[in-house]
């Protein structure tokens, strides 16, 4: 709908009130009271204003035509506001008979008149503000609760006001029919509050739909992909389309396709391709979808297994108009304990969602990318596998030639490996359209040209980095001889030593520029090939900009964007879409991370970038310490771009440095900055949970400069505060002190330094932990045997009753465990609902620890608060696996809980048909009954679960006089 429409009746009376205020004006006498009127009815007029732009402005255009319409309906506060209006005018406009100019009128109101017309303004007013709140379902309530009171004391209003002149009789006396015409536009008011309604409806359930799936991975590759398909090549990649091997895999259902190739072979963009190509053939169809997942050198920490499965479950719940109701059960089961989803839960949902689909597509580029810690590479194929195995889910997945990943494929049934390489004629298409960037004797000459193209495809061997990096190095030469000088030098063949010769012709070429030009590539290669995260140009603009000794950011010593990249030689580009500034390859990134590499083109550069932090952190904008909202906290965010970076990395930067880097200490004694850091330190991993969690106020205040050094292991800087403070303890505002803040970081050093200047090693924070705790949830092995070493309770215990055994036994790691039973810990440890080691790790599907645990003796029988044993616990969850290593292990199959319940009653109650089918194998009574004397088949009937009837009756369960024993089943529910 046209704005101009949407909004005409707003600006009718923004015109009328525009009108009135001149009348006003032009009155005389009461200047008191003309001037309260006057204030009122301008601040109307500005409420009025911002509804006309806001409903201009907004894309929700179909909302604000609804709520415009119910605000201008006879019953609604537009209307009313226009009579309101139109009876001042009435009552001020020239009479008869006088001249058509404005005039020095007398006032014609009464004090008490006029407060009754402004409290007629005032009460429309309000309305019109919860309009501007987008507060859909108050405004429809409001609107309806005090529309009668309001037309009444409207009435009231013109029968006080009306004097003896006929035509200001006869004008009041029409505004006066409208009012009592008003109930004939009750159903038409209704439509309107119905269709808002219905759109508020709407919009809440969008708002929350987003709110889960931005709970569950605030992760989006769609920026990346757009980045990536942007750089393909126009024509190229047709190839991998085309092939049988692709055609196949897309028809087939529940196959894998592993494309392995060569660093450089182009494995990214035809990724992109592919995605791209699965998105177009399926366009339209609600019964498909696709995921997919860009692995990241860069990211490594980020992109865990439970985070990539997790933004693979966000898509393929995104293809759906309502949230699927595994995810917002889970969703609901966190929401109220502010917790994330456990790995097993992301799995379980994600297999139940995959399965909504006809045909599910998941895309994985470079696998190879992914961290080597925990298995990561080999768990996440395992889930993918899972993931198809329970649908009809596709596989595509890239990679470098990796032993491990590769084996993974080869013994995949339904799977096909096809090589990715770049092609000749992708190739040539690629420099043939960049060609017209070398020197202008390159681009009038044909036959050098042919020279060029030939070349490079030869040397590089399938490598389409290596073509574009080669074409650059051309790009200063002065002269056709110089041209072919360089291409006879290229090395041919692959791999390291041919991207050696092009990164080192790179740097020779950084070296070659003017002094400025080389000290900038420089900075700017150190800051991306050593930064702990991916950096957006804005943020390294600001690192650039910093000088050391400064207390504030001369904007005018940012460097442009532009240069930072051209000085670069081409080594560094800037993804548009996802905003990030990076190296060109991976391969790059290696080139420069080799410790002989990294020394002789950034030497200090770790202690400049650590500098160049906490010069930023001490600037004068930070001296207010910790911000006391969220909003005051976003502020500082987003006025301060790089303080997120310097907050989270300063220190880590700091470790790394040969000595301890200048500016350090006088970051580290400033109480307010470092407050204010701390707070951003600490406050990103709450902001998920939104607004109404006030995250960053969740996060520890009286943070001081040990408590700093301690967390990110700066033994230097440790040192030289506790040489100046005795008070080794110091706590934050939840009782921590540095001892809890090392050990939970596991930096060793500091634990030692700490605990020889007579750190209390049992010290107890808010929540009951001690640095063993800390430590034993981090499983940093080396920090539990120091700490042990020094005296540390091994039995010691949360206020939840836990101990570090029931810790390391939740975080899985098997060598803590091993660690703490090999010095003592009790294995049988409960806490406060009586869960043991065993317990925990069975709730965690951990298999590896629970056969840890039995093997050193711990109680398969144990029984929690509620009498669950471990393989009650399983059977409850539903986790087959892990029943059949319980009762293999010789777990009791009739155990009951505190209510008589065995695991087979209340599997067949909840129709858990595989359960029952497992226990039933493994001997459990089929008759057994609960302590009402149901039998299971009465449990699984008469809670519709057909499957498990059919089960149990043909197991032989007894049915004779079943239907006799109704009245007593349904009686005892």
């Amino acid at each position: 709908m046209d704005p101009l429409s949407i909004t005409a009746s707003v600006i009718a009376i923004i015109q009328l009130s525009s009108e009135v205020v001149g009348f006003i004006g032009s009155a005389a006498g009461a200047s008191k009271t003309r001037r309260l009127l006057r204030e009122e009815i301008q601040a109307c007029d500005k409420i009025l204003q911002d509804i006309k732009d806001e409903a201009d402005d907004s894309e929700e255009g179909k909302a604000w035509s609804e709520k415009i319409r119910v605000l201008e309906y006879p019953d609604g506060p537009l209307s009313r506001l226009s009579i309101a209006l139109r009876l001042v005018k009435a009552k001020l406009e020239p009479k008869d008979g006088q001249k058509k100019v404005l005039t020095a009128l007398k006032w014609p109101f009464e004090e008490k008149e006029v407060q009754k017309i402004i409290d007629a303004i005032e009460r429309e007013k309000k309305l019109l503000l919860l309009a501007l709140e987008n507060n859909h379902r108050k405004l429809v309530q409001s609107i309806q609760r005090s529309a009668k009171d309001h037309q009444k004391q409207l009435l009231e209003l013109i029968e006080a006001v009306k004097d003896g002149s006929k035509k200001s009789q006869d004008s009041l006396a029409k505004l006066g029919d409208e009012i009592t015409q008003v109930v004939v536009s009750q159903d038409d008011l209704k439509d309107g509050i119905d269709r808002l309604r219905l759109h508020d409806d709407h919009r809440e359930a969008t708002e929350a739909y987003q709110e889960i799936l931005e709970w569950l991975t605030p992760v989006d590759y769609a920026a990346q992909h757009s980045d990536f398909i942007n750089r393909q090549q126009q024509g190229t990649g047709g190839w991998l389309i085309d092939s049988e091997e692709y055609r196949t895999w897309v028809q087939t259902p529940k196959t894998t396709l592993f494309c392995p190739g060569i660093p450089g072979a182009g494995k990214t963009i035809l990724t992109a391709i592919t995605i791209d190509d699965l998105f177009e053939r399926f366009q339209g169809s609600e019964d498909t979808a696709i995921a997919y997942v860009y692995c990241n050198f860069r990211q490594q920490n980020e992109q865990t297994v439970d985070n990539m499965l997790a933004s693979l479950l966000k898509q393929l719940s995104e293809k759906r108009a309502s949230p699927p109701a595994s995810l917002t059960a889970l969703y609901e089961q966190h929401k109220a304990k502010h917790t994330r989803p456990s790995f097993d839960e992301i799995s379980k949902t994600l297999q139940v969602v995959t399965a909504i689909y006809s045909r599910v597509f998941v895309v994985i580029n470079t696998l190879d990318k992914t961290s080597v810690v925990d298995g990561c590479q080999t768990r996440l194929l395992t889930e993918l596998f899972k993931v198809q195995a329970s649908s009809e889910a596709n596989v595509f997945v890239t990679s470098r030639h990796i032993p491990n990943i590769t084996s993974e494929f080869n013994k995949r049934a339904g799977c096909t490996s096809l090589e990715i390489h770049a092609r000749e004629e992708d190739m040539r298409r690629y420099l043939d359209s960049h060609i017209d960037r070398l020197p202008s004797f390159a681009r009038n000459n044909s036959l050098l040209q042919e020279e060029i193209l030939s070349k490079i495809v030869q040397s590089v061997q399938g490598m389409f980095l290596l073509a574009q990096l080669y074409l650059k190095s051309l790009g200063g030469k002065r002269s056709p001889k110089a041209v072919r000088t360089a291409l006879a030098n290229l090395p041919s063949g692959s791999g390291a030593k041919a991207y050696d010769f092009a990164y080192q012709d790179a740097m020779a070429r950084i070296d070659g520029q003017l002094e400025d030009q080389t000290v900038l590539a420089k900075q700017v290669l150190a800051w991306i090939t050593l930064a702990k995260r991916p950096l957006t140009p804005l943020e390294l603009q600001n690192a650039l900009a910093v000088e050391f000794g400064t207390s504030e950011l001369d904007t005018e010593n940012l460097p442009q964007i532009e240069d930072m990249i051209s000085v670069c030689a081409g080594l560094v580009t800037i993804d548009e879409e996802s905003r990030i500034i990076r190296l060109v390859h991976y391969t790059t990134q290696e080139y420069f991370e080799r410790p002989g590499t990294q020394q002789r083109w950034f030497p200090d550069a770790q202690a400049e970038i650590t500098t160049v932090c906490v010069t930023y952190l001490s600037y004068n904008a930070f001296e207010s310490g910790f911000c006391k909202s969220d909003d005051a906290f976003e502020k500082r965010l987003l006025l301060n771009p790089f303080y997120d970076y310097a907050a989270h990395h300063w220190g880590s930067h700091a470790r790394e440095a040969a000595t301890l880097p200048e500016g350090v200490m006088e970051f580290l004694t400033d109480v307010a900055k470092v407050e204010a850091s701390s707070q951003t330190l600490l406050a990103s991993s709450m902001r998920q949970w939104g607004p109404s969690y006030k995250y960053s106020q969740r996060v520890p205040q009286q943070v001081v400069g040990l408590h700093l050094a301690a967390y990110f292991g700066v033994q230097e800087a440790g040192h030289i505060l506790l040489q100046a403070s005795k008070n080794v303890d110091v706590c934050d505002s939840y009782s921590r002190t540095p001892l809890s803040w090392a050990a939970d970081s596991g930096h060793e050093a500091v634990v030692r330094l700490l605990l020889d200047r007579g750190a209390e090693i049992e010290a107890k924070d808010s929540d009951g932990r001690t640095p063993l705790l800390w430590a034993a949830d981090s499983r940093d092995e080396a920090v539990i045997q120091l700490l042990l070493d020094r005296g540390a309770d091994i039995e010691a215990k949360d206020i939840d009753g836990w101990t570090p055994l029931l810790w390391a036994a939740d975080s899985g790691d098997e060598a803590v465990i091993r660690l703490l039973l090999n010095r003592g810990a009790d294995i049988e440890a409960k806490d406060s609902i009586s869960w043991t080691p065993l317990l925990q790790a069975t709730n965690n599907r951990n298999k590896a620890v629970m056969q840890l645990l039995l093997d050193r003796g711990a109680d398969i029988e144990a029984k929690d608060s509620d009498g669950w044993t471990p393989l009650w616990q399983a059977a409850y969850r539903r986790h087959e696996a892990v029943m059949q290593l319980l009762l293999d292990r010789g777990a009791d199959v009739e155990a009951k809980d505190s209510d008589g319940w065995t695991p087979l009653l209340w599997a067949a109650s909840r129709g858990h048909e595989a359960v029952v089918q497992l226990l039933l194998d493994r001997g459990a009574d089929i008759e057994a009954k609960d302590s009402c004397g149901r039998t299971l088949l009465q449990l699984a009937v008469f809670n519709g679960h057909d499957i498990a009837e059919e089960i149990l009756v043909s197991r032989g369960a007894c049915i004779e006089d079943f239907y006799g024993l109704r009245g007593l089943f349904s009686a005892s529910i």
